[in-house]
């Protein structure tokens, strides 16, 4: 299963013509080295988690070079499978929200984000709480008391 494609934004009409090809891996780049380093990968990806460890590769780097664009099933593991069809899905899942939340004040376009450790380290402490919440089986739920709540 394919979860994201670069060429699927790259090739997009509302693309920034302005913006080289490489910013279209920011957001994915972000998902999947969070994945990795929190224990969610699959076997082919463990080869190069240590350039992840070490933060020598930008995750946007690292989605564009090691995974040549592409997000797939292979990627992950069984358990990070499973989180990213519930979380990381484009058209249903939250995770574009949460991007947008977190990482997008000030820019146009989500594509715009800076593809840095210091973005990484802004949206983590986000996607560890929605795993959390996924494991717990409330992803996506908002409690009856906090019914008024928006942007959890």
């Amino acid at each position: 299963m394919k979860y994201d494609d670069m060429s699927w934004h790259t090739g997009a009409a509302e693309y920034p013509k302005e913006l080289p090809k490489e910013a279209a891996a920011t957001h994915t780049g972000m998902f999947i080295a969070w994945a990795l380093l929190s224990g969610l990968g699959g076997e082919l990806a463990a080869e190069e988690l240590p350039s992840l460890q070490a933060r020598s590769i930008t995750p946007g780097r690292f989605f564009y070079d090691q995974c040549d664009g592409k997000f797939v099933d292979e990627d992950l593991n069984a358990e990070g499978n499973a989180f990213a069809a519930a979380y990381f899905d484009l058209d249903k899942g939250a995770y574009l929200k949460d991007y947008d939340r977190v990482l997008c004040a000030g820019v146009t376009t989500a594509y715009e984000v800076a593809d840095t450790w210091e973005n990484f380290d802004k949206l983590k402490p986000r996607l560890d709480r929605r795993l959390d919440e996924w494991r717990r089986g409330v992803l996506g739920r908002t409690p009856w008391w906090q019914f008024w709540k928006y942007g959890r």
